[in-house]
């Protein structure tokens, strides 16, 4: 019985922070599929193609999967097409060359993101084509109500489930996703990694195995072949994401486009 009673004792502490870490994991990792699948490769690189009921579907998972942080696709698209046009130069919304720390960079980008959210900046058209919209989504998705909503049920789940206080240190990063997402690429896959391909940026592949940014990670790969659904070039690259598009399009969710059709889109 006292052995039974140590084992309970001692396995009771990770049974307990068993909740917090399934809910960071799943909105760390839908939270960044909303963001690599819809604003990435659809809405800014129009890899593929869906219905307008399916791009609804998917602009309300974004909402619920990203909340606190949830991202305007359309907005996401233009700034994101503005990057691979100036990468590396002042134009660039985000290049760790002109920037002496990432907080710095991010700042400088979520300053571009709210005045082309406003309609305040002057955006050349051709980064305007084909860029999918839903304004009533986007408003409700950058409203106050709501990503004040979104952060208050978070922290109602960390005061009903963190075993804890130390646990609470992981919630800023929830409150923060899709910035913390995007830091990790543009500020990370900018400065460490290896690079498969010979290029005039600073871009690379952070990780030779991408369990963390499902794909993304594989930098260098994408500024290559910005159109390509598969981020990674060499076999130990695997890309999940990938081949989730792949099952979308077997069971007709998307329509994987030709070379011709998407070179339309993704030539800035």
């Amino acid at each position: 019985m006292v052995v039974k009673e140590d084992n309970c004792c001692l396995y009771s502490p990770y049974l307990a922070s068993m909740p917090i870490l399934i809910f960071f994991i799943l909105h760390w990792y839908l939270s960044l599929f909303s963001q690599t699948f819809l604003m990435h490769r659809y809405a800014a690189h129009g890899a593929f193609t869906m219905t307008k009921p399916w791009e609804r579907f998917f602009f309300i998972f974004a909402w619920i999967t990203m909340g606190t942080s949830y991202l305007s696709p359309r907005v996401y698209a233009i700034m994101h097409r503005m990057h691979h046009a100036y990468t590396d130069t002042p134009k660039d919304p985000h290049s760790p060359k002109y920037f002496s720390n990432v907080v710095s960079m991010m700042n400088h980008t979520s300053s571009i993101y709210g005045s082309i959210l406003r309609r305040e900046a002057i955006v050349d058209d051709r980064f305007l084509k084909s860029v999918p919209q839903w304004e009533a989504m986007d408003r409700l998705g950058d409203s106050m109500y709501s990503r004040v909503g979104w952060g208050l049920a978070y922290l109602a789940f960390y005061i009903a489930f963190a075993p804890s206080m130390w646990w609470f240190l992981l919630l800023p990063v929830q409150w923060m996703m899709s910035p913390v997402h995007g830091a990790i690429i543009n500020w990370f896959a900018h400065k460490y990694g290896y690079t498969n391909h010979k290029m005039n940026n600073t871009s690379k592949n952070l990780l030779p195995v991408d369990v963390l940014m499902l794909g993304e990670s594989y930098h260098n790969d994408h500024h290559q072949h910005p159109s390509s659904i598969n981020f990674g070039t060499r076999w130990f690259e695997i890309d999940p994401v990938h081949y989730i598009i792949r099952l979308f399009s077997v069971v007709g969710i998307v329509k994987l486009k030709t070379k011709s059709t998407v070179k339309v889109v993704t030539e800035f």
